[in-house]
């Protein structure tokens, strides 16, 4: 298994890395074109749509993202529909996780099709707009998430049920603690500190979703912005949870050996990348 994820990111890494750091960012839209596609059709088959019907699904949201390409909507900003789509994510998020597993199937199948393809149609829209700001900021964006679950992971190891005997949500995701979720927030703090300290010290390229927030809202706004960020990571990661649990699914997929689907690998980043474009919009 260890061998399979390892070859797995070397490959997914070798396919990415070009395309994000070449200078003509059509790369990018491409690679994350063919991306999005594959959650969709994931999306399709955990909600038992079927093989054919997955595949529909895919298509169309490959074409939802092409028109948004062709209609100029990629380097347009758009502080209205990021507001709009942190707002829902806010909401619906909440309301997913608070009324659980069992409520998910009784909703209409193409409200939650439908649903699920907005999102990852919103997802694609941020990361591309996240590119066209900068290499760094989009990096930014995504070392954020990372390190929310990274440091979410060793905090729950380490100290999980310690300082709270309630679970996060244990009949989404049993394994995870509050503890974790504390120890992801200390851990994105930390990172925008450091990281702005190095970018301006020289080392780190700017400007980075950090310094943006620093220096059009203080030192609070770029606090209360990060934590808001990694907290929304969790929401994206349990819906994602929740949605799998429902169709009796361990992955998304088998598309990534080792690792599981691409909604295993981009469901924190979901709700955090349209929120990102929302802050960095809105105080533009």
């Amino acid at each position: 298994m260890l061998k399979q994820r390892i070859i797995t990111a070397i490959v997914l890494l070798l396919i990415l890395l070009p395309a994000l750091f070449h200078h003509d960012t059509l790369y990018w839209r491409l690679v994350t074109l063919v991306l999005i596609a594959a959650g969709a059709w994931e999306w399709g088959r955990l909600n038992r749509l079927g093989q054919f019907g997955s595949w529909i699904g895919a298509f169309v949201c490959l074409v939802a993202c092409v028109m948004a390409w062709d209609l100029g909507l990629l380097a347009a900003p758009q502080p209205l529909l990021w507001t709009l789509a942190g707002g829902i994510w806010v909401l619906v998020g909440a309301a997913l996780i608070k009324t659980g597993v069992s409520r998910w199937g009784q909703l209409p199948r193409a409200l939650r099709l439908g649903g699920g393809w907005l999102v990852l149609w919103l997802a694609w829209l941020a990361v591309v707009q996240a590119r066209e700001v900068g290499v760094a900021f989009l990096l930014s964006i995504l070392v954020l998430v990372w390190m929310a679950d990274v440091a979410a992971y060793f905090a729950g190891k380490a100290w999980g049920g310690r300082f709270s005997a309630v679970k996060l949500a244990p009949a989404i995701s049993p394994g995870k603690s509050w503890e974790g979720v504390w120890g992801g927030m200390v851990g994105v703090v930390l990172l925008a500190l450091v990281w702005l300290a190095l970018e301006r010290a020289g080392v780190l390229a700017s400007p980075s979703l950090y310094s943006h927030l620093q220096s059009r809202g203080g030192w609070l706004l770029l606090l209360l912005a990060v934590l808001f960020l990694a907290a929304m990571s969790v929401v994206g990661d349990l819906v994602e949870s929740l949605v799998k649990r429902s169709a009796g699914a361990k992955d998304s997929s088998r598309l990534l050996p080792g690792h599981g689907g691409v909604l295993d690998r981009v469901d924190a980043l979901l709700p955090t990348l349209p929120l990102a474009m929302m802050f960095y919009s809105v105080l533009n």
